[in-house]
């Protein structure tokens, strides 16, 4: 009797070369359902329909199919065992040895436009699980196939073996099954939950529970120092965000690489609508953003905000890289330049500099809706600092009000200082950075440090702060180097004294409402 094999798969990648293969060069009779049967039968290979099997008729639409005791009785049954080779002989039941099955395309289908509650609800598949988890369960006995890639790995394993898997073999598959079959019931869970928050509630709330599921690991030189292994997992089924962009040279992208070229991605998310924009991100902290009519002349005064900082960054541009802006590129050393798209030409005069990476991503505005660290015991989970500015929601709390161009100015001036680590202060002059302090443990030396980088050219210009000012001596401090108008919070038990010191000097200033710290 010729062992059995069960094929049922939604993506038919790869299908009839490894069912040809099992039949005729392995001897495996082939049993399938639906539309797997029908493919198979149409290459004139030999196929068992579930249902002659099994002697049940597929009901429901299809929605059962393979749910039928001589199917799983042939799958779970443990064959060092006499008692179940007897409930096997007594049900007219034949072991099945090989399960090829692969999932409803859920995650793909609730990524379409304007795809309804109903369409998902029809794509969450049942059977295909359910035969996953019943043939990793018993993998001392069975070889589950849960994703195409996994054939040509399987068919050498059959050749290595004269027709058999070792059992090593089998219990990898089977951890990547049950891999599979999480990451598929999570994605149904967090759609459901989205889709009833947005019935219910309209407000802040995460999860009830949170499972962090990566697939593709992508393992990396190794992490922030050479002695930490550091590997790279793409979120999801489907690669988006930095797993979907296209490296057009270079060499490979490093944990710090990857994690500078989100800063910068963060900043550029603020600008995606607006003129061009260029940043440039040192150790996870922007040393220069600028925006202007042409992404030249943004990355130009970008560079010439911070030239020496600037030296081994992380360029991001929100239009693509034109011929002009790459021979700028050119001038200095980079680590990796990031922009929405990069034509031949282009990327020609960019090969000069073979080390530097140069990545081209569609998509630079939107980011992950989360964030997560992860500490002791435990994970930390928030909703994403990512909220458009809302400038009319501001409060102009000085005698002195600013004009348009100074309000464009300190909205500037705001969307940088929420990307720079707290206490975060940004001074910017004609829409460019020309003095940040990152990351000091009180304000006001972060304030030090801004002002004396901008130097002379802090006269006119703008300052913005993710927090309060807790006392008015920033206030005073800013002033004296010729700051003209402050964004901050607000919100500090002793406002009135930063209102009072601003009018006091003639400077305007502005208080959001909305604090901005970043760890």
């Amino acid at each position: 009797m010729k062992p059995l094999a069960l094929l049922s798969v939604s993506d038919k990648t790869g299908l009839l070369d490894l069912a040809r293969e099992l039949s005729t060069t392995y001897n495996f009779q082939l049993i399938s359902s639906g539309g797997t049967a029908k493919a198979l039968k149409a290459a004139e290979l030999e196929v068992t329909k579930v249902s002659d099997y099994t002697g049940a008729p597929e009901i429901l639409g299809g929605r059962v199919k393979t749910l039928h005791p001589r199917i799983h009785g042939g799958i779970l049954a443990r064959l060092d065992l006499p008692e179940h080779q007897q409930d096997l002989a007594d049900n007219e039941i034949q072991p099945i040895r090989i399960v090829v099955v692969n999932l409803y395309p859920f995650t793909e289908t609730i990524a379409k436009p304007n795809v309804t509650l109903e369409d998902a609800i029809e794509n969450i598949d049942i059977g295909g699980p359910t035969l996953i988890r019943a043939s990793a369960k018993n993998y001392n006995h069975v070889a589950v196939l849960s994703s195409p890639s996994q054939y040509a790995e399987f068919l050498a394993e059959l050749k290595a073996n004269n027709g058999e898997t070792t059992l090593e073999f089998r219990k990898k598959l089977a951890i990547a099954a049950f891999q599979h079959t999480q990451s598929y019931d999570k994605a149904i869970a967090e759609y459901l939950e989205n889709e009833q928050k947005a019935e219910q509630e309209p407000i802040n709330k995460l999860a009830s529970s949170y499972t962090l599921l990566c697939n593709n690991p992508k393992p990396l030189r190794y992490g922030e120092n050479p002695h930490q292994p550091a590997t790279w997992y793409q979120v999801g089924a489907t690669p988006k965000g930095w797993s979907a962009a296209q490296q057009l040279q270079g060499k490979e992208l490093s944990f710090n690489n990857l994690l500078d070229l989100e800063a910068a991605r963060s900043i550029i998310a603020e600008f995606s609508d607006d003129l061009p924009c260029a940043v440039i991100i040192k150790h996870n902290n922007p040393c220069g953003v600028a925006i202007a009519s042409t992404i030249a002349e943004a990355y130009q005064k970008a560079f010439e905000a911070d030239a020496t900082s600037a030296f081994g960054g992380i360029v991001a541009l929100n239009r693509p890289i034109d011929e002009e802006t790459a021979n700028l590129l050119n001038k200095t050393f980079l680590e990796c330049v990031v922009a929405p798209a990069c034509v031949p030409s282009v990327a020609a005069i960019l090969g000069k500099k073979q080390n530097l990476r140069v990545l081209v991503l569609s998509d630079l505005k939107h980011g992950s809706h989360e964030t997560v660290k992860t500490i002791a015991g435990g994970m930390l989970v928030q909703r994403s600092d990512d909220e458009a500015v809302n400038p009319d929601s501001w409060k102009m709390v000085t005698q002195k009000q600013p004009t348009p161009e100074q309000l464009q100015e300190l909205i500037f001036a705001w969307k940088v200082s929420r990307h720079v680590k707290s206490n975060a202060i940004a001074i910017t002059k004609d829409c460019t950075t020309i003095g940040i302090g990152s990351g000091q443990t009180n304000r006001i030396g972060s304030a030090k440090i801004a002002l004396e980088q901008a130097g002379d050219k802090a006269q006119g210009a703008f300052l913005a702060s993710d927090g309060f000012f807790p006392f008015d001596d920033s206030v005073r401090t800013a002033a004296s180097a010729g700051i003209v108008a402050i964004v901050q919070p607000g919100g500090s038990m002793r406002d009135a004294d930063s209102i009072k010191a601003a009018d006091e000097l003639g400077l305007v200033m502005v208080f959001t409402g909305l604090r901005h710290f970043l760890h």
